[in-house]
């Protein structure tokens, strides 16, 4: 009987071992479970791999400091509700254009666009730096060695290509489109209150230190009227950019409507420029000046910051000259 007892006992020992045995694997199964949900949402966080003009480039999934080295990045950035933590400085106002200075609280100003600081760049830890091949190509490497870099390939042309790319870049399609979408929008309200004054010949001419220019249908300006369908003068309606010209140009600045502009740093150089030029007897011997339709408009919004934010507001600006 003892004997029996005592297989008995040692049956129930091997089945308690079995049984604890049992949960541990359940435990461990558990676990796996776990470390996979974990593996799961890593990939969704994981880095994306896009193609850029220097080729391909890994960018985090979700970057949280971005520096940002071009003007119309910047407006891309902020119309998408993100600041960047670092961005070059606008090419006129202090540091920032007027339009966005309230947005650009606490952005840390890393130099120009056409020579940004490296050092203060990296001094800002970023995981994300936004550039251009067209401005920065030279200091490509030193900046990949800082953190992931994008860059677009040129600024002119037509801005809603670089748009696109920012986006991509920090991972936002969805809002990116959403802001194109809207600025559609507006383009075609614009052009249903111009109406059948679509018809009036545009003239932009542009002064800066030194230099006059006749600006065509490839600025950023002109991108926008020809969105809208507004006619441009036929010397200037070419797929050009802009010409430098002498005073023996000025006829070629008339039209129906003239639009010009002012590239003023603070040095006044840009404004004797325009002065000089507004006063010849051949700019006051147009006829669209003789008539008073000849008006002065904003550098920055009509061409130098080139964003999505100033397109915007280059719109409104247009449309009250036709109200």
């Amino acid at each position: 009987m003892r004997k029996w007892n005592g297989l008995i006992l040692m049956l129930l020992a091997a089945v308690l071992v079995l049984s604890a045995c049992g949960k541990d694997s359940g435990s461990t199964a558990s676990g796996s479970t776990g470390e996979s949900s974990t593996e799961a949402g890593a990939a969704n966080d994981a880095d994306r791999t896009i193609e850029t003009v220097m080729g391909q480039v890994k960018v985090p999934a979700h970057p949280k400091k971005i520096v940002v080295l071009t003007n119309e990045g910047t407006e891309a950035l902020l119309s998408m509700g993100i600041k960047p933590v670092g961005a070059v400085k606008s090419w006129t106002g202090d540091p920032w254009y007027p339009h966005i200075k309230d947005q650009m609280q606490g952005v840390e100003n890393v130099g120009d666009e056409g020579q940004p600081n490296v050092e203060a760049i990296a001094a800002l830890e970023p995981d994300l730096i936004l550039g251009t091949k067209m401005r920065q190509e030279k200091i490509y490497e030193q900046l990949s060695a800082i953190a992931p870099t994008v860059f677009s390939e040129t600024l002119r042309g037509e801005w809603k290509d670089n748009f696109k790319l920012w986006a991509d870049a920090v991972n936002e399609k969805e809002k990116g489109d959403q802001v194109l979408a809207d600025y559609d929008k507006h383009v075609a309200d614009v052009k249903a209150q111009i109406g059948d004054k679509l018809s009036t010949k545009v003239s932009m001419v542009r002064f800066m230190p030194g230099k006059a220019r006749i600006y065509y249908n490839d600025t950023f300006s002109g991108i926008i009227l020809k969105e809208v369908g507004l006619a441009r003068p036929a010397v200037q309606d070419n797929p050009g950019f802009s010409d430098d010209v002498g005073k023996e140009r000025i006829p070629d600045m008339n039209g129906d409507i003239l639009f010009y502009f002012t590239y003023e740093t603070g040095d006044g150089e840009g404004s004797k420029m325009e002065k000089e030029w507004t006063e010849d007897k051949l700019w006051k011997n147009l006829e669209v000046v003789k008539k008073g339709n000849a008006h002065r408009v904003d550098d920055a919004i009509w061409n130098t910051a080139g964003g999505v934010l100033a397109a915007n507001l280059m719109l409104d600006q247009l449309v009250s000259y036709f109200k």
